[in-house]
C-alpha cells in the first residue's frame, strides 16, 4: 500500500511502498494523486525502470508530448527527454542546461503541462537539486485588494526565459533551432489559475515566459509580473529536492514554479524527464 510522509511544511510529499515498474492499483494511485494536490510534488524513492517502463507510468497522469527539442529525445523512447551534463565521444548525450531559472514547464503552449516527471539515473557528488516554490502559498498571502487586482488579468506567453534573452548565456532558456522555433508562438494564459482539478487558485507562470499582459502596456506590465515573482520565490515559499539515484518526481505544474540547478560541466549528472499534458479544455 501507498504511504504518504510529507518532506516539508512547504511542499513535497515522499510515497513508500510502490513499485513504478509493476502496474500500480487502482487505490494506490488515487492516494498517490491526492497527495500531489496536497503537496504539490511527489517522490518515489528507490525505483528501478526501464524506458518503456517509466513511459508507462506517466500515462497513469495523461497523455506525454514529447518536448520541442527533439535532438535529445532517448532513443527507445521519444517521450523521454534526456537531461545530462555528460558527453560521449565529444558529443553531449543530453540537454545540459535546462530551465535554471524559475518557471512553469509548458507554460508557452496552448495547452499547458499537468504533470513533469523526472527519473533520477545520476546524481552529482555535489547537491544540485530542483527548487520548487509554491505559487499556491504565494496567492493565498497576497492581500486581498491584490488578489482582486489580479484575478482576471490574462498574460501573454512565449517560449523562453524573459530575463535572459542572450542566448551565449548559460541561464537563457534551451536554445532552438531555426526548425523547433517554428513550433512555438504566442499563446495566454490567466495570471491568476483555477487548478484544473481542484478549482484552487495559484499565481501561474510569473517567471519564465510571461512577457506581457493583455491591455497593459509592457512596461507596467514586466514591473508587475517582476514583482510577482519576487514574492512567490521568496525563501518561505521554496523547498529544494535533492536527488538521490532512483527517485522518481512527479511535480504538479499548476501549483509550482521550479527552477533546475546551474550544473558543474565535471560533476556528472543525467535524469530522464518526461512532461504530461493537461486535458485539452
Amino acid at each position: 500500500m501507498a504511504e504518504v510522509e510529507p518532506l516539508s511544511d512547504v511542499a513535497g510529499a515522499r510515497i513508500t511502498g510502490v513499485d513504478l515498474s509493476r502496474p500500480m492499483r487502482e487505490a494506490d494511485f488515487t492516494r498517490v494523486e491526492t497527495a500531489l494536490h496536497e503537496h504539490c510534488f511527489v517522490v518515489f524513492p528507490r525505483q528501478t525502470l526501464s524506458a518503456p517502463q517509466f513511459v508507462a507510468f506517466s500515462r497513469l497522469w495523461g497523455w506525454p508530448e514529447p518536448h520541442v527539442i527533439d535532438t535529445y529525445h532517448h532513443p527507445q523512447e521519444p517521450n523521454i527527454l534526456v537531461l545530462s551534463n555528460v558527453s560521449r565521444d565529444g558529443k553531449p548525450i543530453g540537454l545540459v542546461d535546462a530551465g535554471t531559472y524559475f518557471h512553469t514547464d509548458y507554460s508557452y503552449l496552448e495547452v499547458p503541462a499537468r504533470c513533469t516527471i523526472l527519473f533520477a539515473i545520476q546524481v552529482p557528488r555535489r547537491h544540485g537539486g530542483t527548487t520548487f516554490a509554491n505559487q499556491t502559498r504565494a496567492f493565498e498571502d497576497l492581500p486581498q485588494e491584490t488578489k482582486e487586482r489580479i484575478d482576471g488579468l490574462v498574460v501573454r506567453h512565449h517560449y523562453g526565459n524573459r530575463d535572459d534573452t542572450d542566448e551565449a548565456s548559460r541561464t537563457v532558456a534551451s536554445l532552438l533551432s531555426d526548425s523547433q522555433k517554428q513550433k512555438v508562438s504566442w499563446v495566454r494564459h490567466r495570471l491568476v489559475r483555477p487548478h484544473p482539478r481542484t478549482g484552487v487558485k495559484s499565481l501561474y507562470a510569473v517567471s519564465g515566459s510571461s512577457f506581457g499582459i493583455e491591455g497593459m502596456d509592457d512596461a507596467q506590465a514586466l514591473a508587475l509580473l517582476r514583482e510577482l515573482s519576487a514574492h512567490s520565490t521568496h525563501e518561505r515559499y521554496r523547498y529544494v529536492h535533492h536527488y538521490q539515484v532512483g527517485d522518481v518526481i512527479v511535480w504538479d505544474n499548476a501549483q509550482l514554479l521550479h527552477a533546475a540547478p546551474l550544473t558543474d560541466l565535471h560533476d556528472p549528472r543525467t535524469l530522464w524527464r518526461i512532461t504530461v499534458k493537461e486535458d485539452r479544455p
